[in-house]
């Protein structure tokens, strides 16, 4: 569990109306902590890299100009290293994938081809580069619109349009060959 982070006062106050970092821990913990776990989907792991992030930004307090979006890019590349380190580790599915996907119509056949399209699916997102992939998780999973993507990864509101719009044109294309019509 994380533990309270002591009240910083920056000795070199250039901007007075930055928030204290007792402050932005409380406001941003939790935010933070389901980014990471969204990525990551390990909630041990995410708690681990949250309270790393927050430590550095506690060393780098009087550096740093715009705390909030320090906090998530660091999250983000703290996770990415991470998953980098230990690919050989595997992620079980969870429930809420599994959800919702029987109805009263649908055969063993159908159930087990909707679960292997899934599969599918996945496989081909976990394989995408980890900018892509991250994307994808922010817009379809964390259901963020797309200037709430752009204040969490830099890029430009149209950016990230334009950027959705081909990795899904690409998922699209692949998914077409194995007999999944669907349209980007």
């Amino acid at each position: 569990m994380l533990h309270r982070t002591p009240r910083v006062i920056p000795a070199n106050d250039k901007c007075p109306e930055k928030e204290t970092l007792q402050s932005l821990f409380e406001s941003e913990e939790t935010p933070l902590l389901r980014y990471a776990f969204s990525l990551v989907r390990r909630r041990a792991v995410a708690e681990e890299i949250v309270q790393e992030v927050f430590l550095q930004l506690h060393v780098k307090w009087n550096d740093v100009e715009s705390p909030r979006a320090w906090l998530y890019r660091s999250v983000r590349n703290k996770v990415f290293n991470y998953m980098r380190d230990n690919r050989r580790e595997t992620v079980e599915m969870t429930a809420p994938v599994t959800e919702g996907l029987r109805s009263e119509s649908d055969t063993p056949d159908g159930v087990l081809s909707k679960l292997e399209a899934i599969q599918v699916l996945h496989e081909m997102i976990d394989s995408l580069h980890e900018s892509d992939r991250e994307l994808v998780q922010l817009k379809f999973f964390d259901g963020l619109k797309y200037r709430e993507i752009s204040e969490r990864t830099g890029l430009s509101v149209g950016n990230v349009g334009y950027r959705l719009h081909h990795i899904l044109k690409e998922l699209a294309g692949k998914l077409h060959p194995l007999g999944m019509d669907v349209n980007p």
